[in-house]
């Protein structure tokens, strides 16, 4: 882990110990361990798949747990988490993360994040003529690459995170 990532690390760490302290959870270490985790993952995950990850790094943690830790990490804003179509609740770590938002292919079910700085334009347009303050927002487009068609997408394996 390069210094910086061991500094969020760290920032992340004392945000969660002070969330359960305030909010009287326990502060366990398996809690502790899947935060670890999360913030040592790129990109999107879902739960069973850090789930699976978890388990064939040996640790020792409970699918009840897993689930559990990543509500308390929704609820002060450590996680964010996504609904992309029919697919199942994707997740991604929050803190001092660029905003961006996602295309989906529809035929893969891929997921592929972009930044575009005009929608953070919008965005400050929007507050300024509707008196309104925006904490965060969720974009997300769907569609077919370019290439795909038979749901074979090569677009998507050459892409995708």
């Amino acid at each position: 882990m390069s210094k910086k990532e061991n500094e969020i690390l760290e920032t992340v760490r004392q945000i969660f110990t002070s969330y359960l302290e305030l909010n009287g959870h326990r502060k366990t270490p398996e809690r502790y361990t899947i935060l670890r985790e999360i913030y040592s993952t790129d990109g999107h995950f879902d739960i069973e798949t850090l789930y699976i990850k978890m388990k064939n790094n040996k640790y020792r943690v409970s699918r009840a747990t897993l689930y559990n830790t990543i509500e308390l990490l929704l609820a002060c804003r450590l996680v964010v988490k996504h609904q992309f179509g029919k697919n199942s609740s994707q997740y991604e770590k929050s803190f001092k993360f660029q905003q961006h938002d996602h295309l989906v292919c529809i035929d893969s079910g891929k997921v592929f994040e972009f930044c575009d700085p005009r929608i953070q334009d919008i965005q400050k347009s929007i507050e300024k003529s509707m008196n309104f303050e925006i904490s965060h927002h969720s974009l997300t487009f769907y569609g077919r690459c370019k290439k795909a068609g038979d749901g074979n997408c090569e677009n998507c394996f050459q892409l995708a995170k």
